[in-house]
């Protein structure tokens, strides 16, 4: 795979990360709880990285061969997103003071463990992401370069791994030091969020019942 075919392939796949979506959502969330940023962006790759073991060994190609697996995904995705969309909407972050970080020392190891299993719920249970590896991915394997086709969906996961990381980090980050000392921002923020992720999951569950 030369240089030119993987350049190719960060531009087209960072246009399709920084569109903003139920990851987005999750992660502009996260960076209003301050230091949940972290935690939820390695719970949002680890979801991607799921699908990019499935990639590497070649079960995105099964699964994409069978409509009903594809739509069960769909469907679990599409639940979640509106469990979580509902959630942020019935409460939505705000801001914590300084104080109350501190009274929270007890339960901060369990809260970043629930934020990162959420991230990877997020990303885990969206069935773009699976679309993203069978249907971007071939278009930029060459076989006939010598490198084995398992070697080159390794090395495209990475790649789109690592422009997860950045702009999901940057997102997160943006949110937490633009919006931690405007609560009302904050919340009209996190219920635009939660919104999305209903809007998200309805339009995924409106494409099982087309289907």
């Amino acid at each position: 795979m030369d240089t030119t075919t993987l350049a190719a392939f960060l531009a087209v796949d960072l246009l399709l990360v920084v569109t903003p979506g139920a990851d987005w959502a999750y992660a502009i969330s996260a960076g209003l709880r301050g230091r949940s940023v972290v935690p939820a962006v390695t719970g949002l790759l680890v979801g991607h990285t799921a699908y990019a073991l499935a990639a590497v060994a070649g079960l995105a190609v099964i699964m994409a061969s069978s409509p009903t697996a594809l739509t069960v995904l769909t469907a679990a995705g599409a639940g979640y997103l509106l469990w979580l969309g509902w959630g942020v909407l019935r409460q939505p972050t705000v801001p914590a003071a300084a104080g109350e970080s501190a009274a929270a020392g007890g339960s901060a190891a369990a809260s970043r463990v629930q934020v990162m299993l959420k991230g990877a719920g997020t990303s885990g249970l969206n069935p773009k992401a699976l679309l993203l590896y069978f249907s971007l991915f071939p278009q930029f394997i060459e076989p006939a370069t010598g490198w084995p086709v398992a070697a080159q969906t390794g090395l495209l996961s990475t790649v789109h791994l690592t422009a997860c990381a950045v702009v999901y980090l940057t997102v997160g980050v943006l949110a937490r030091t633009l919006l931690s000392t405007r609560p009302s921002a904050a919340r009209a923020v996190t219920r635009v969020s939660g919104a999305m992720m209903l809007l998200i999951g309805a339009l995924l569950l409106a494409e099982c019942l087309a289907g």
